[in-house]
Order: structure tokens, then C-alpha cells, then sequence
């Protein structure tokens, strides 16, 4: 599909999108993997200068199957200001943000009200591979005119034990409270997802799974950590109740 035609797609469908996500979220917890979703999208970096190259991507779920990072296969920001969408690109299979030059960014300022060097959000629609028949759909702000990385995981704690690395088999205990900690600074966002139990406070820092004897046995567990900059990294493990 051209570029032209993924831009009407998402045009024509991004209105139907906020729907339908909140159709699925409203089934199953937020915290839930085993379900078709868009658990986080990234743009690395969040920020950029003129010139510089933002790639975008995601961590998905899928019900049934394993999480798994894709690239995004659709963007557009088609309500930018100052012509700012022309910021978007696709190349050589990869959708990207491409930082506008200092003019661009000076007339989108004034467009903004926003004050002279302030970064420029440029918020993208975007689109990931159909995941069992349900399209997926999200948003994702880059911010233009100044620098940030994605932040790093930090020291994450499983049951008291620092969490291994990703992609590793943990082992939690049967029918009793383990505890899911992170030190990432408290002005951060912080989401346990777990196709593996039940998860209580999976919106804070220090979470609790526990896995009932009527619970998914073994699954995944994910950690995702969003800064104040609007950067994003997250963590999946493979686990296991034993």
C-alpha cells in the first residue's frame, strides 16, 4: 500500500479507533496481555532538533499469543499545525518523524501560543499490524525543536529479588501475594501487565500478582515506565507459577 493510501486509511478510520480500543478495554482489565492491544507506542527518540530521525513502533498483546515489538505499518498527523504533518514519513519500510527546520517550527510556535524555543508536539495517529481481526489504532506525540532519550527500565523487583533480564523465565509461588516493585522517579507513569494471576494496584510502583488456583498459570509479565517527556521503555518476561 502507497504512503498516500495509508494516510486516507487512517483518515477515514481513526475516528472509529477511540471506539473500538475502548470496546476491547472495557472486556478485560487493563492489565491484561492475553487480549489483542496496544500496550505502549515508542518514538525513539521523543524529542527532536532539525534533521534529526524519529522511529516509531510498539509493544503489542495478542490474545493467545505472545507480546511482540512491531513496527507501525501507518501514520499521519494530519491535524498539525503550520504544515507540520509533512513531518511524517515513510522509509524503507519504516514510519517515521523527521524534525522540521527552525522556521517551520517558529511558525508552528505562534500557531500554538507557545512561547520562543518551546518543543512543538506533533501528535501522530498510528496504525499496527491487524492483531486477530481487530485493527489497532493509538496515538503518539513527538515533540520537535529540542533533545530527550527514552528513559532507561531502572532497578526492578520481583518478590524482593532484582528482575532478570528481558526475555528471561521467572518463577512466582502458587496462591500467595508476590510483590512487583519499581524505584523509577514517582512523577513517572507505571504499568504491570500479566497474562499469568491477577494483578492489584498495576498502576503504581509497588503491585501485587497473585496466582489462584483459577488463574492463567503461566503467561508473560510486562513493566512499562513513561518519564514526564513523553519517552517510554518497557520490560516482558516470560513467568511461571510454581
Amino acid at each position: 500500500m502507497s504512503r498516500a493510501a495509508h494516510v486516507l486509511a487512517l483518515t477515514a478510520l481513526g475516528a472509529i479507533a477511540a471506539l473500538a480500543t475502548g470496546c476491547l478495554d472495557g472486556i478485560d482489565p487493563q492489565w491484561q496481555l492475553d487480549h489483542d492491544r496496544i500496550v505502549a507506542v515508542r518514538a525513539t527518540p521523543p524529542h527532536i532538533t532539525a534533521g534529526q530521525i524519529a522511529v516509531l513502533d510498539g509493544l503489542i498483546a495478542h490474545k493467545g499469543s505472545p507480546t511482540d515489538v512491531e513496527p507501525v505499518i501507518a501514520a499521519s498527523a494530519t491535524t498539525a499545525p503550520a504544515g507540520l504533518f509533512a513531518a511524517v514519513h515513510y522509509d524503507n519500510g519504516v514510519w517515521e518523524v523527521v524534525g522540521p527546520d527552525d522556521s517551520q517550527l517558529a511558525t508552528a510556535r505562534a500557531a500554538l501560543s507557545l512561547p520562543a524555543g518551546a518543543p512543538v508536539p506533533l501528535v501522530v495517529t498510528v496504525q499496527f499490524p491487524t492483531s486477530n481481526g481487530h485493527p489497532l489504532y493509538a496515538t503518539k506525540t513527538v515533540y520537535l525543536g529540542d533533545s530527550a532519550q527514552n528513559p532507561d527500565l531502572g532497578n526492578v523487583a520481583i518478590d524482593g529479588t532484582a528482575a532478570p533480564a528481558a526475555g528471561a523465565a521467572i518463577s512466582v509461588g502458587k496462591d500467595i501475594d508476590v510483590a512487583l516493585t519499581s524505584d523509577a522517579d514517582p512523577t513517572w507513569q507505571v504499568n504491570w501487565l500479566s497474562s499469568c494471576g491477577t494483578l492489584r494496584d498495576d498502576d503504581e510502583h509497588a503491585a501485587v500478582l497473585h496466582v489462584k488456583p483459577a488463574d492463567p498459570q503461566s503467561g508473560e509479565l510486562a513493566v512499562v515506565l513513561r518519564d514526564t517527556l513523553g519517552g517510554v521503555v518497557w520490560q516482558v518476561w516470560s513467568i511461571a507459577a510454581m
